[in-house]
């Protein structure tokens, strides 16, 4: 008897977790509200000539070993 409750069981927590996963929001036929602002190419452009060209290159293993490599000795 106990195998058959847990059969029941078994079967109704898959069944109703499948259930789940095929249920949708309702669909009224309207598209979403477009709030994206408008890229200005210019307004992009005239900001990436605003940033200035760095003097050094830039390293991002600096910390992690030295900056010249070691000489050999002769």
């Amino acid at each position: 008897m106990r195998i058959l409750v847990i059969a029941a069981a078994v079967m109704a927590l898959t069944v109703a977790s499948a259930q789940a996963q095929g249920r949708r929001p309702p669909n009224d036929g309207a598209k979403p509200a477009d709030n994206k602002p408008k890229v200005d190419e210019k307004a992009y452009k005239a900001a990436l000539e605003r940033i200035p060209e760095p003097k050094d290159k830039y390293d991002p293993w600096g910390g992690a070993r030295q900056s010249e490599p070691a000489k050999k000795p002769k």
